[in-house]
Parts: C-alpha cells; structure tokens; sequence
C-alpha cells in the first residue's frame, strides 16, 4: 500500500466526518440496525475469512492466548451482533447541553457535546474491536480509520465490508469506516503522523504497541489496556467467597486485559488461604508464580508451583498464571500496587468497610473494586453499550470509553447583540 493511498483513506474519512457530525439520532440508530443485519447476512463469509485466519495463525505459531483472541467461534459474532444493537437503545450524547449558566451580562453559556472527528484506532487480534469502534464511532457521529493486525485481516476485510454495506443502504457514507488493506508495519507510522485527517488515535494492544503510538504520534494519544491487575485479599475477607471472586477473575477468560494477575493475601489468613486457593483453581489448570512465604506455605504441594522472580510482577500474564504474594496488611498491599500495577483494574476483598474506602482512596486505577472481579472492567458489564478502548491515562478518558467518550464539546454563548466593555 503506497503512502498516496493510506493519506486518500484519511481526506476520505475527513469528508465523511463531515456528513456523520450532523446525521441525526435517527439516522445512525438506522445505519446501526442496518449494520447488525448485514453482519447476519454475511455471517458465513466472515467465519470461513476468521477459520483461515486461525488456521494461519497456528500455521505461523501463534500462542493459543493470541488465537483465542482472534476467533468469532462460540457464538462470538452473533454476541457482536447483539452488542451493535445494544448501542442503539443507548441514548446520543452528541448535541446535549450542560453546565448551562446565565452570567451577570446576561448572556446564556453551555457546553455542548460533539464528534471528536476522525479515530485512526491500532489494534491487535481481537476482530470484535473492529465491530466494537464501528458501533460507537458512529453512534457519536465521528469516523474511524482502522489499522488491525497481520493476524485478522482476513477477518477484518469482511466486517469492515459488512459495515459499509450497511452504512450505504441508509445513504451514509461507507467512507465513515474504513480499513487500512496492508499490515505492513510501516503504515502504523505514517498513520501517527496523518494529524490533518486523524483527531485521535487509539491504540489497542500491547506495552510496544502504545510505546511506539507515544513516541512517533503527532496527534493526541489514548493509551491503555494493559493490565497487570491485583486483588487484596484481607484478613476479614469472606475466604469461600473470595476463592469465587479470584476464580472468576482468573479463569473466566484469561487471555484479556482486566484478567487477573497477582493476589495479596494478608499474611493473617496466609497459612490457611493461600492453599485453599491453589487448590480451588488445580481444576481449571493454573500454574503460580509465588513469593518467598508463598512458597513456605504451599511446601509439599509445589506442582505447578513456582518461585516468582522480581520481574514476574510486572507481568501481564494473559494466561493461566496467578502470582501469589504474602504482604502485612493493607499498606503493603497498596505499595505493592503502587509499583507494578499499571493503573488498570485493582481491587481489595474485605468485610472492613473502613479498608475499602481507604483503598479506593489511595489506590489510583482506572478500575478500582471493593468485593467484585476485576473482569467488570467492560463497557458492556458498566453499561456503556460497548467500549473502544480501556484508557489508563489521566486526561479526557479514563477506563471504558464509551459512547460519552468518544465526544468533546464546545462552549455555546447566546446574547442579545452583546458587546464586550
């Protein structure tokens, strides 16, 4: 793909952005009902193009974790399908008022929300981000330019064509979304620097990926999605109820961003706790990177148990591992955190309602739980419909972006032929 050609897909998507900003609720509840039909009607296409994909994804050796983010199999597409029209019961945050105040001049001022404009998201394996952007993206009234990678772009040529099928049967433009057509990696820096079409970009993958985004982008950067998440468990948890929590934290689908990576346990429950959560999980096969009292505890029951080195705990496991560590009580938990967490999800377990406020004080995350898995870190499980991205940044975002997310807003000032003094 020539550089001349990825530069026309940005004017594309500029003008487009055009025509989507002032489309009415209307209008693009309709491009999203036509959207979720044309997904069903080319559902066949889409699973034999995700089937070839999977296939050279093994083929090119692949880990199982990335393959099972790829795939659509298990009732995965029609869930997609459902989620577009999920955001078309959601209400439009574009064209709403607030902070509406008249000042003593009498003039009337509010903030209004609109498109942000045009997204460039950069994604890895996971095709149900392409449906994910589309629905949102167009609910706002903004356009996205979507760069996914090597692995589904079989996938990806057919929901992107479905999506515009379905944005020309309601005389929108099918420009709105778009997919660059080359993995070349080379592209991802060219599209960092297209700040004429591009407002925002979103990058959805790993630590290198935003790394790269931060780096080399001359437009405004969102970065997340990477979770090294922990729980704390404290000496007045309910214990059986906290081995639920952690089981489905960890097991319910490993390979995502708000799985869980590392329990604290408080060293009172210790002796008793941690082997009854090594043996709750023996079950679904999962292996421990534990510390040194870990360790002591488990002594006798050591399969798939292992001393964790340092840098363990800085690692976003996506798989079936659990760091375990030993801490003194909640201050240490929460310093633990504040070292290797990367401000995605974290969360405590107690019944000490005076803890659990101190830790969501203190614990600064974009996800932070008192007594719940951190798999609800989710547009969806929130009620947002859906999300683009995880954002684990300070600025505009923070955690699922949603629908009101994927706006900004401009200051509204109505006079009566004012003039200033």
């Amino acid at each position: 793909m020539q550089t001349s050609t990825l530069q026309e897909l940005g004017r594309a998507a500029r003008r487009a952005a055009y025509q989507t900003a002032k489309a009415s609720t209307e209008q693009k509840n309709n491009a999203l009902q036509s959207i979720a039909k044309a997904l069903e009607r080319n559902k066949q296409q889409i699973l034999q193009a995700n089937e070839e994909d999977i296939q050279a994804a093994r083929s090119d050796g692949l880990s199982e974790a990335l393959i099972d983010r790829l795939s659509l199999l298990n009732g995965r597409l029609d869930g997609m399908i459902r989620d577009v029209l999920d955001v078309v019961k959601l209400p439009d945050p574009v064209g709403v008022q607030f902070e509406e105040k008249t000042l003593p001049n009498g003039l009337r001022v509010a903030k209004c929300r609109t498109p942000i404009g045009v997204l460039g998201v950069i994604y890895e394996s996971r095709p149900n981000v392409t449906i994910d952007v589309a629905a949102l993206t167009l609910k706002t009234g903004n356009c996205a330019l979507l760069r996914g990678g090597s692995e589904t772009i079989r996938t990806n040529k057919q929901l992107v064509e479905a999506i515009q099928e379905g944005l020309k049967a309601v005389q929108l433009p099918s420009d709105a979304i778009q997919l660059v057509p080359s993995s070349d990696r080379q592209q991802v820096k060219e599209l960092l620097r297209m700040h004429e079409s591009i407002d925002l970009i979103i990058p959805r993958g790993g630590a290198g990926l935003h790394q790269f985004c931060r780096e080399n982008s001359t437009i405004p950067v969102i970065t997340g999605g990477i979770g090294i998440c922990h729980l704390f468990v404290d000496e007045t948890a309910d214990r059986a109820k906290a081995i639920q929590v952690i089981i489905n934290a960890k097991t319910q689908r490993p390979t995502v961003c708000n799985a869980l990576d590392t329990i604290l346990v408080h060293e009172k429950i210790a002796q008793q706790f941690i082997p009854a959560v090594v043996e709750a999980l023996r079950s679904y096969k999962v292996s421990f990177k534990v510390d040194e009292s870990a360790y002591r505890i488990l002594t006798g029951n050591e399969e798939a148990v292992t001393k964790a080195e340092s840098h363990d705990w800085d690692t976003e496991w996506l798989s079936l591992v659990l760091g375990i560590k030993v801490v003194n009580g909640l201050e240490e938990a929460m310093a633990h955190i504040r070292q290797h967490s990367t401000g995605h999800s974290d969360g405590i377990l107690t019944q000490n309602m005076k803890h659990g406020e101190q830790f969501v004080k203190e614990v600064d995350s974009a996800a932070v739980y008192i007594n719940a898995s951190t798999r609800f870190t989710d547009g969806g499980q929130l009620g947002l419909g859906a999300e683009v991205a995880i954002s684990t940044q300070k600025l505009h975002a923070r955690g699922p972006m949603g629908l009101q997310e994927l706006t900004t807003y401009k200051w509204i000032i109505r006079g009566d032929y004012h003039t200033r003094a």
